[in-house]
């Protein structure tokens, strides 16, 4: 079981998509802040997915 969460963990959809479910929690702040969140955690998702390698199966 601990391998597999550690296989999870270095694929760049698991990173991205835990980028986008903590920019959510940004929706209860004002507006200008919840949108600098977004733009944020938009771009962070962006970078992950320049940064790593995808694997091939």
């Amino acid at each position: 079981m601990k391998n597999r969460i550690l296989d999870r963990f270095r694929e760049p959809s698991t990173w991205r998509g835990l980028v986008m479910l903590l920019t959510s929690f940004g929706v209860t702040l004002s507006p200008d802040a919840m949108e600098s969140i977004v733009a944020a955690g938009t771009g962070l998702a962006g970078l992950i997915g320049m940064i790593t390698k995808d694997s091939v199966q």
